[in-house]
Order: structure tokens, then C-alpha cells, then sequence
């Protein structure tokens, strides 16, 4: 599955579950680790998980290997390797806090639907 396509399932297996401001950023010409990131808030412990679990469910459903599932354990942030898509799914509090979208504040925000 090419990184478009992964980053669109990702990004409809959170608003399933309802995420709360979902963001997708692309780092394609800024790192060579990732091509997207994927960035959504939930409203409590197990909300979280279970966007994380969405995501993971959806893709594996999908034949697309999953990697590494970070902060699964009642985390307030959890991280699911993708490969081209990083998914990160924090509470709003640990997302302020962190506040990744800084790091990557001048890379294009494709925004919750992946449509610039």
C-alpha cells in the first residue's frame, strides 16, 4: 500500500472512533524516516487506546504490516509505527505539552483529510 493510501486508512480509522483534531503533516522532503504524521487527540485513557487499536485493526485488515505500538498500557500517548505513516494519539494535554506540531511547523499540513 503506497503511503497516500496507508495515511487515508489511518486517517479514517480515527474519525470511526471519533478523534478529536486530527492532523496529518507531511515530512516527506524533511526526513527520510516517515513520509507522514499523523497526529489525533482522544478524550480520556481508553479513548486513546481505542484509536490506536482502530488504526491497528484497519490496517492489518488491510494486509498492511504494522510495526511497533508505543504507551499501549493506559498511556496518555501512543504511538503507532507505520513505516511511511507515524500515527501518534495522545490526550489533549500530552499533545499541548509535546506540542509536535512545532517541531514540524514548516511542513505542509495536508490536514484531517489529506487534501491541501
Amino acid at each position: 500500500m503506497q503511503a497516500e493510501q496507508l495515511k487515508d486508512l489511518i486517517v479514517n480509522a480515527l474519525e470511526d472512533v471519533k478523534a478529536k483534531d486530527i492532523s496529518v503533516i507531511d515530512v516527506r522532503d524533511r526526513t527520510s524516516v516517515t513520509d507522514f504524521m499523523v497526529l489525533a487527540s482522544g478524550t480520556s485513557n481508553r479513548h486513546v487506546k481505542s484509536l490506536a487499536d482502530s488504526v491497528v485493526i484497519d490496517a492489518k485488515e488491510q494486509g498492511v504490516r504494522v510495526g511497533n505500538v508505543e504507551g499501549s498500557g493506559g498511556s496518555d500517548w501512543i504511538l503507532v509505527d507505520m513505516g511511511d505513516v507515524i500515527v501518534h494519539v495522545m490526550l489533549p494535554a500530552a499533545r499541548e505539552f509535546y506540542d509536535l506540531e512545532r517541531f514540524w511547523r514548516d511542513a505542509p499540513d495536508v490536514g484531517a483529510a489529506g487534501s491541501e
